[in-house]
């Protein structure tokens, strides 16, 4: 199972770094206020899975306040994708079978394994409807589809633009 999760994990960083890339070099897509919510609410989902699978606090209020531009909001994307799959390298098969309890997860908790492969889940669905966005401004998204990843399995190209440090 945990190679499993190493996999959907890095593709979804891929899948992610592909779209946020998209939304980066279409114009008006990047100040589209549907369009930045909702890669703030994809975000948001993905630094929520992996405080409770690291065991860190995760501070709702504040992990809420929308990044101040596109490029802060790639930074917070990529440096969560990093925290995950440090973490994923360095597991045992054992850890993912420990129990996630909190308020905000249906019913409860769950096990890790299955707070991961929920943010897998909930990160393509939402990929899925930005490419629809995408669309209306013209834009063809990326190709991101998991069996695709698989041949090459290339690393994300996060976007960044030339006064990035």
């Amino acid at each position: 199972m945990l190679d499993a999760l190493r996999d959907l994990i890095a593709h979804k960083g891929h899948a992610d770094a592909a779209m946020l890339a998209a939304v980066e070099r279409t114009p008006g897509a990047a100040a589209d206020g549907e369009v930045v919510a909702l890669l703030h609410h994809v975000l948001l989902a993905n630094r929520f899975w992996l405080s409770s699978v690291v065991e860190v606090p995760f501070v709702l209020e504040e992990e809420s306040r929308p990044s101040g531009s596109l490029d802060a909001l790639v930074r917070r994307f990529r440096e969560t994708h990093d925290q995950e799959m440090a973490w994923l390298g360095a597991a045992a098969e054992t850890q993912l079978s420990r129990t996630i309890e909190s308020p905000l997860i249906p019913g409860g908790q769950c096990s890790a394994a299955q707070g991961l492969l929920q943010v897998c889940l909930h990160s393509h669905g939402h990929r899925a409807q930005c490419a629809k966005m995408l669309r209306r401004f013209g834009c063809t998204p990326p190709p991101t589809d998991f069996i695709l990843w698989l041949v090459e399995r290339p690393a994300p190209a996060w976007p960044h633009r030339q006064t990035e440090n």
